[in-house]
C-alpha cells in the first residue's frame, strides 16, 4: 500500500486527478458507534491510515477484493504535516499485541487483547481504524487500503525499480525461488511482489519485510521522478490507471485533493518509522509483538501535535529511517 505515496508526489497536471477519483473503489471505513474518537487533525496536518492486504488471489481476472476478505500484512500511519512539506510513515507490526474492542459485524470477536491486525478480520476497516485509534489516540483522517498485486502493478508500469538489497536470500514463495543478490538489484513487477512478501526465512520476519517495503516505495517514487512519468500525461496515466483500480478508499478520500496538496513531496521527504515495541513474547501460545506502551504514547502524543519531527531529534535513532538502519545493515 506504501506505492499510494508516489502518486501523491506527483506535480502539475491537478486537474487530471478529478477524473481519477471516480474510479476509487469506496467503502464505509468508519461505520458507525465508534465514540469517543480523538480531536481532528488543526492546521492542515493529515493521518492517513494505509493498509496492505495479501490476498494472493489477484491474478484471478474475476477477482474484486473485498475489506474483510484477507489480512492486513501491511498497516502504515502516514503524518503528513501542516506545511505539506514532510510525510512520516509509521509502520506498526502486524502482530503488536494491542486492545481490540468487539467488532460490530461480529460481537462474539474482539473486546480482547490480540494481534493488531486481528482486527480487520474480525471487523473490516471499521473495527481496524477504531482499534489503531485507540491506541495511538491519533484521530484517522482517511483510509487507503490496496492489494499487494499493486506492487507488482506499479512496477512494471515505470519498466521496474532499482534498489539496494542489504542482504542476499532466497524466496521461499514456489514455484520461482527467486534469488535476490546483495547489493543493487533490479525488479520487476513480479519480483517486487515477490521482495516485499518475504518474511518467514528472516530471523526478524516482519521487520525485514517492512523494511523492504519502505526500501521499494522510495525506489518506486526515484524512479517515477527521474523517468519524467509524474509530469508524462501519456505515462502518468498508464501508471494511475495501473494504480487505482486497486485500491479501496473511505467515502470522503479525494485522491485529486490530496495530490494537490502533497504535490512537491519526494523520497527525501519521507521518514520512515517502527511503533515502538519490546520485540517477540509470548501471549499463551502465540508469539506476538510486545508494545513499548511508554515511548509510544510519546511518538503518537507528538504525531497529534504535529511535532513528529521534534520528537525524532529528541530519540534515539534505532526507530528512524528504517530502510537505512535495518536493510542496510541486515
Amino acid at each position: 500500500m506504501l506505492l499510494l505515496v508516489a502518486v501523491f508526489g506527483i506535480g502539475g497536471a491537478v486537474w487530471y486527478y478529478k477524473s481519477v477519483d471516480a474510479g476509487l473503489r469506496r467503502t464505509d471505513a468508519f461505520g458507525r458507534g465508534h465514540d469517543a474518537r480523538a480531536a481532528k487533525a488543526t492546521g492542515g496536518a493529515q493521518n492517513i491510515l494505509l493498509l496492505g492486504s495479501d490476498s494472493r488471489d489477484a491474478d484471478d481476472p474475476g477477482h474484486t477484493p473485498e475489506p474483510g476478505d484477507a489480512h492486513t500484512d501491511t498497516i502504515v500511519l502516514m503524518h503528513v504535516d501542516a506545511g505539506h512539506e514532510k510525510a512520516f510513515l509509521i509502520s506498526i507490526p502486524r502482530d503488536l499485541y494491542v486492545y481490540v474492542p468487539r467488532s460490530p459485524t461480529h460481537p462474539e470477536l474482539g473486546d480482547t487483547n490480540a494481534k493488531i491486525n486481528a482486527a480487520f478480520a474480525w471487523g473490516g476497516l471499521p473495527l481496524a481504524v477504531r482499534t489503531i485509534e485507540g491506541y495511538t489516540g491519533v484521530r484517522v483522517d482517511h483510509v487507503v487500503m490496496v492489494d499487494f498485486e499493486g506492487f507488482k502493478k506499479a512496477a512494471d508500469t515505470l519498466g521496474g525499480v532499482d534498489l539496494n538489497n542489504g542482504r542476499e536470500f532466497t524466496s521461499i514463495a514456489e514455484p520461482n525461488y527467486r534469488h535476490f543478490d546483495r547489493g543493487v538489484i533490479h525488479l520487476d513487477g513480479a519480483a517486487a511482489l515477490d521482495y516485499v512478501r518475504q518474511r518467514q526465512q528472516f530471523a526478524d520476519g516482519d521487520f525485514t519485510r517492512m523494511c523492504h517495503q519502505q526500501q521499494f516505495l522510495k525506489a518506486l517514487l526515484d524512479k517515477a521522478t527521474s523517468t519524467g512519468t509524474l509530469t508524462n500525461p501519456r505515462k502518468l496515466d498508464a501508471f494511475l490507471k495501473s494504480v487505482t483500480k486497486l485500491l479501496t478508499v473511505d467515502n470522503g478520500f479525494s485522491l485529486a485533493s490530496t495530490a494537490l496538496q502533497l504535490r512537491n513531496i519526494r523520497s527525501d521527504d519521507l521518514t520512515f518509522l517502527v511503533s515502538p515495541n519490546l520485540g517477540p513474547v509470548m501471549a499463551g501460545d502465540q508469539s506476538v509483538m510486545a508494545p513499548d506502551d511508554a515511548k509510544a504514547k510519546t511518538l503518537y502524543d507528538a504525531v497529534a501535535k504535529d511535532k513528529v519531527a521534534d520528537w525524532i531529534s529528541h530519540n534515539d535513532t534505532g526507530l528512524e529511517e528504517v530502510a537505512s538502519a535495518g536493510c542496510a545493515g541486515q
